[in-house]
């Protein structure tokens, strides 16, 4: 296990690979325990980090720092105590919108996101996120393949309060047009089949700016770097191999990449 310490706390990281920086961030079940599929897909080419945020994995538990700023915070320290450099995120749930908050507080850091099952309105979120324990969380959205038994082992190191918190710190936060602020490339990914987010009017393309570009999973979950991880990574390191600046909607547009997913 790696640590760090950050602000007199103890923070969990993983590290793999070589090359340009990823930084993977959980959703709110589990840790950074299931983004291991997806960071040795990457690690080819890339160096990529997991973290356990604050509440989560095996990093502290402190109520005072489960608000939102307080994550970015976070994210902001271990980027600076490691000597990282300029880093593409992939975020998923509360970590996507952890990484899209980032991006656009300190977009000189950031050089794309990848945002999986992000809500973009408190209303797309179900209940069930902000009401059951972690240990249910984990039963009621993953699946039973191997990396997925791992996530449901790791989701119970969760401190609940943590989770409430990120919500009831999203009630007061402007997150309806996160993508369309930011000024770099975001890939917005969602499973079809997610019961904890629905997404209403966010896959018309219309809606979003040419850096922004969406891509629903079929068959997928709340998970679908669990529940597809193939078509999932090779979306992700399609999208990490675009040149700097370039809009992710050249990715529809690839007939091959079309054909490997199916």
């Amino acid at each position: 296990m790696s640590a760090i310490i950050l602000q007199d706390e103890l923070v969990h990281y993983e590290v793999l690979g070589r090359g340009r920086p990823i930084i993977f961030l959980h959703s709110w079940v589990g840790s950074w325990r299931y983004w291991i599929p997806s960071m040795q897909a990457a690690s080819v080419n890339y160096r990529t980090y997991a973290l356990d945020m604050w509440g989560f994995g095996d990093t502290a538990k402190n109520t005072s720092r489960y608000m939102l700023s307080q994550q970015l915070r976070l994210l902001k320290d271990f980027i600076h105590e490691m000597g990282i450099g300029r880093i593409a995120i992939v975020g998923h749930g509360l970590g996507a919108i952890v990484a899209l908050m980032f991006a656009e507080e300190n977009p000189t850091y950031v050089d794309r996101v990848m945002a999986v099952g992000i809500p973009l309105k408190m209303e797309q979120i179900n209940p069930r996120l902000t009401q059951n324990s972690p240990q249910e969380l984990a039963d009621w959205l993953l699946g039973s393949t191997p990396d997925s038994e791992a996530a449901r082992q790791e989701a119970p190191k969760a401190d609940q309060n943590a989770i409430y918190h990120s919500f009831q710190h999203l009630e007061s936060t402007d997150i309806s047009n996160l993508p369309q602020r930011l000024h770099l490339p975001c890939l917005l990914v969602h499973g079809h089949n997610d019961p904890a987010i629905t997404l209403t009017d966010i896959s018309s393309q219309a809606m979003l700016p040419e850096h922004c570009h969406f891509v629903g999973l079929e068959n997928s979950g709340h998970f679908p770097m669990l529940d597809n991880p193939s078509k999932f990574n090779r979306l992700m390191t399609d999208f990490m191999a675009l040149p700097t600046g370039e809009s992710p909607r050249s990715l529809e547009l690839k007939e091959e990449w079309k054909r490997r997913i199916r």
